[in-house]
């Protein structure tokens, strides 16, 4: 009996075995001429430091298309294929190759920190989930991460960059002369493609659960510095606009602001719907900007910019515009329509104008009546 399962035990593990083989063999890809790969992000999965791609079948559509499926490989791993196809490029376009020093941390590297033992290995960077950076752990296996002032991204100026979000054709072409070349080198160009063959042999699958980490991890930037100076600017410059506006709606004429209120209720508004829409479209800038959702915060913060500048312009010439009329010698004089009422106060009391409607007829004297002829 003993001897009956063991035989069994094994002829199952063989079974799976030659299964896995077959599954393998038939998931294989041969030519990699029209595929493509996309980095998407570092990030930590289950404890491990992992790189996120997607693999695509039509290089031509630039990864816009449904991917193959969307993976996760370590980050040594996924960082040996991509230095290993920068390698292949150099080469096959006749250019020297110098491996950078931080592929020396590809695997886990022993060092001392302040008399105290370190280990080193390549992981993914605590601030931004688009680079790598050189972590540190305390144990050999590069397995606890340990930290230094609160982080544990060691010091490290990297010399290589993974170009995160960027589609990179699995076959990259070079100019070459036919001459110098046979057909045995486009067949070698199609089927070894270090990144994407290595990148298919080693892949795990990056579930929903996966795909959400990697969403989260690069959530939110927040406002930088240069980003809160331009922020600053464009506000007191609204702010400076708005004062100006006041300042010359004091000194607008009557006429202006008639006509301005007329233009307001044709729209169907009043002057205090649209103090309401600007403060509300304040308070939306607001929630915007802490929230740190900077695309809509830049776009609404310069549209309203935009429109006090115009409506300043637009004060600016009505103030600088004056009656103009037509004097009896056919000379232009400028009058100002704000002078309008000091003129009708300064009028002369016994001018014709003025006393136009008191007109009383003449009585004679009684010696003057006693002289008139007759009337036959």
């Amino acid at each position: 009996m003993p001897r009956s399962r063991t035989a069994r035990s094994l002829l199952s593990f063989v079974a799976l075995l030659v299964a896995a083989t077959h599954t393998r063999a038939e998931d294989a890809i041969e030519y990699w001429t029209d595929y493509a790969i996309s980095p998407k992000r570092c990030i930590n999965y289950n404890g491990y430091d992992m790189v996120m791609y997607s693999m695509f079948e039509q290089s031509s559509n630039h990864c816009t298309d449904t991917p193959v499926g969307t993976y996760i490989s370590s980050v040594p791993s996924f960082t040996a294929a991509y230095l290993e196809q920068l390698a292949d490029n150099a080469a096959d376009a006749g250019e020297d190759y110098e491996e950078p020093e931080m592929a020396m941390y590809l695997d886990c590297v022993n060092t001392q920190i302040n008399g105290v033992d370190y280990y080193l290995q390549l992981g993914c960077s605590d601030s931004d989930s688009g680079q790598l950076a050189v972590n540190i752990y305390t144990d050999a296996q590069c397995t606890e991460l340990s930290s230094l002032d609160g982080y544990n991204d060691a010091n490290l100026s990297m010399d290589f960059e993974v170009k995160f979000g960027k589609c990179v054709p699995c076959v990259i072409w070079m100019d070459k002369n036919d001459d110098a070349i046979d057909d045995q080198y486009y067949v070698n160009k199609q089927t070894n493609a270090p990144l994407c063959s290595a990148m298919w042999d080693y892949k795990e699958e990056c579930n929903g659960k996966c795909q959400m980490m990697g969403k989260e991890s690069t959530v939110g930037e927040g406002w930088n510095r240069a980003d809160k100076v331009l922020l600053s600017i464009l506000s007191l410059f609204g702010f400076g606009m708005l004062l100006a506006i006041i300042k010359k709606r004091q000194k607008m004429s009557n006429k202006d602001a008639l006509l301005e209120q007329a233009a307001i209720s044709a729209a169907g508004l009043q002057q205090s719907h649209i103090l309401g829409i600007f403060a509300l479209l304040i308070l939306i800038i607001t929630m915007f900007a802490l929230l740190g959702l900077k695309k809509i915060t830049w776009a609404l913060l310069l549209l309203i910019n935009i429109v006090l500048f115009g409506y300043l312009m637009k004060l600016t010439v009505d103030g600088s515009v004056k009656e103009t009329i037509i004097g009896p010698d056919g000379k232009i004089v400028e009058k100002d329509e704000s002078d309008d009422e000091e003129d009708d106060d300064d009028e002369d009391p016994m001018s014709p104008s003025s006393t136009t409607g008191n007109y009383q007829n003449p009585q004679l004297s009684q010696a003057a009546q006693t002289e008139l002829p007759p009337v036959s």
